[in-house]
């Protein structure tokens, strides 16, 4: 499943960048966020197909990103010792004991 969703984050990066390298450049630096007529609901509408494509692919992008962390920290609460097979038989040895050198005068 996380192959499939990283694969997927590949392509939505892709395609946004293409998206966003398609689109017209107004050419105001700031001024774009100070009020332009290119707003979302400005003089002349809502926003055009590739500022909804954009945004429908951030949405995407954003959400699979979760996703992925989600499955990525699942995963890492498993360790490699909880799928090891370890034989019951196995025999652990003793462990010698020293032998007590304080005796009583």
């Amino acid at each position: 499943m996380s192959g499939i969703l990283l694969v997927l984050q590949f392509v939505f990066a892709i395609l946004i960048t293409i998206v966003v390298m398609m689109q017209k450049s107004s050419s105001m630096g700031l001024g774009a966020y100070s009020g332009s007529n290119e707003s979302l609901f400005g003089a002349k509408g809502p926003a055009g197909f590739l500022a909804k494509l954009t945004f429908g692919l951030g949405l995407l992008f954003v959400l699979n990103t979760i996703a992925l962390g989600y499955l990525y920290t699942q995963d890492a609460k498993r360790s490699i010792v909880d799928g090891a097979n370890i034989p019951e038989s196995s025999v652990v040895p003793a462990v010698p004991v020293a032998p007590d050198n304080t005796e009583s005068k």
